[in-house]
C-alpha cells in the first residue's frame, strides 16, 4: 500500500514542479521586455525630461547664455512676453496658419483622395505628381515659391499676369494680408497631396461592398460620400488634423524663407520670435519663458483634440 502511495506521489510531483518553472519562465521574459525599455527611458530623461526643466528653471533669470552668473528674476520674463508686440504678431499669426492650412488642406486632400482612388489611365503617375510637393524640404520650396511670388515685375507670377491679362504687378509678399494668404496657400500646395495620400490609403481599406450595397439602395455618388466615406473616414481625418495642428503650431521654415516674418511681424511665427528675440539676442531667460508658454500650449491643443477625436469616433464608428 505505502509502495503504491509513493509511486502515485512521485507521478504527480512533476505538475508543480512545471508550473514553477513556467512562472520564472514568464518573470524573466517580463524582465527582459523591460529592459528593452531602459535606452528608450534613457532617451526620453536625456533629450526631454532634462531640457525642459532647465528651460522651466531658466524662464526665471536673466540666463544671457554666455554667462553663468545669472539673477532670479521671477515672472519678469512672462510680463514681457505677454506685451511684446513681435511676440503677439507671432502667436496671432501662429494661430491663424495653423487652423487656415488645417481647415484647407482636409479640403483639399479628401475630394482629391477620393478622385486618385478610382481607375484611370495614369493614374500611378498623377499620384505621384500630387505627392511630389512632399518629398523637397519645406525650406527649399519656400526659396522656390519666393522666387514665384515675388512683389516685382520680375516675379514668376506677376510676369505670367502681365504677359496673358496685362494685370499687376501684386505685392504678393510684401503686402500683410497678401504675404499671409501666400504662405498659407504655400503651405497648402505642399502639403495637401501627402495628406491625400493619407486618406487614400484609408480609402483602400474600405471593402468595396459598401459601395456597391449603396449603388443597389439607390443612394448617389454624393450620398455615398457623406454618408460611407466620410464616416468611415474618421479615424484618417483624426491623425491628418492632429498632424496638421501640431505641425502648425511650431512651424518655422516656411514663413522664414518665404517671408523672413515680414512685412513687419504680418508672418512672423511663435518659433521664430524664440530664435529671433531670444536666442539670437542673448535673452536666453525670456526665449525660455515663451518656449515654456509655447510647449504647455501645444500641450492642451494635443489633449484637447485628441479629447475630442475620440468623442467623434465614438458618435460616427
Amino acid at each position: 500500500m505505502s509502495t503504491r502511495l509513493l509511486a502515485r506521489t512521485e507521478a504527480a510531483s512533476p505538475a508543480p514542479v512545471r508550473a514553477e518553472r513556467s512562472t520564472w519562465a514568464q518573470a524573466r521574459e517580463a524582465s527582459a521586455n523591460q529592459l528593452f525599455l531602459v535606452p528608450v527611458a534613457l532617451v526620453f530623461v536625456v533629450l526631454l525630461v532634462i531640457p525642459l526643466t532647465q528651460t522651466f528653471y531658466w524662464s526665471f533669470t536673466d540666463f544671457t547664455g554666455y554667462s553663468a552668473d545669472v539673477k532670479f528674476v521671477g515672472l519678469a520674463n512672462y510680463r514681457k512676453v505677454v506685451t511684446d508686440p513681435s511676440m503677439l504678431a507671432g502667436l496671432g499669426f501662429t494661430l491663424a496658419y495653423t487652423i487656415g492650412t488645417a481647415v484647407l488642406i482636409t479640403a483639399c486632400a479628401i475630394p482629391l483622395a477620393v478622385v486618385l482612388n478610382k481607375k484611370f489611365f495614369g493614374r500611378n503617375f498623377v499620384r505621384s505628381v500630387f505627392f511630389f510637393p512632399a518629398i523637397p524640404s519645406i525650406a527649399i520650396l519656400g526659396l522656390v515659391w519666393g522666387y514665384i511670388l515675388s512683389p516685382l515685375g520680375s516675379g514668376v507670377l506677376n510676369s505670367v499676369l502681365q504677359s496673358l491679362f496685362h494685370a499687376g504687378p501684386y505685392p504678393w509678399l510684401s503686402d500683410d494680408t497678401l504675404a499671409r494668404l501666400s504662405v498659407i496657400v504655400v503651405a497648402v500646395w505642399g502639403g495637401a497631396g501627402w495628406h491625400a495620400m493619407l486618406y487614400l490609403a484609408y480609402l483602400q481599406s474600405i471593402p468595396a461592398d459598401y459601395y456597391e450595397v449603396a449603388t443597389i439602395d439607390g443612394a448617389s455618388a454624393r450620398q455615398q460620400f457623406f454618408h460611407l466615406t466620410l464616416p468611415l473616414l474618421t479615424p484618417a481625418i483624426v491623425i491628418s488634423n492632429f498632424l496638421l495642428m501640431t505641425g502648425g503650431l511650431k512651424v518655422f521654415d516656411l514663413p522664414f524663407t518665404l517671408t523672413k516674418g515680414g512685412p513687419g511681424y504680418s508672418t512672423y511665427t511663435i518659433t521664430q520670435s524664440i530664435i529671433t528675440s531670444g536666442v539670437a539676442q542673448g535673452r536666453y531667460g525670456l526665449a525660455s519663458a515663451l518656449a515654456v508658454l509655447f510647449t504647455f500650449a501645444v500641450a492642451l491643443v494635443a489633449v484637447a483634440q485628441l479629447w475630442a477625436s475620440r468623442r467623434i469616433e465614438r458618435r460616427v464608428l
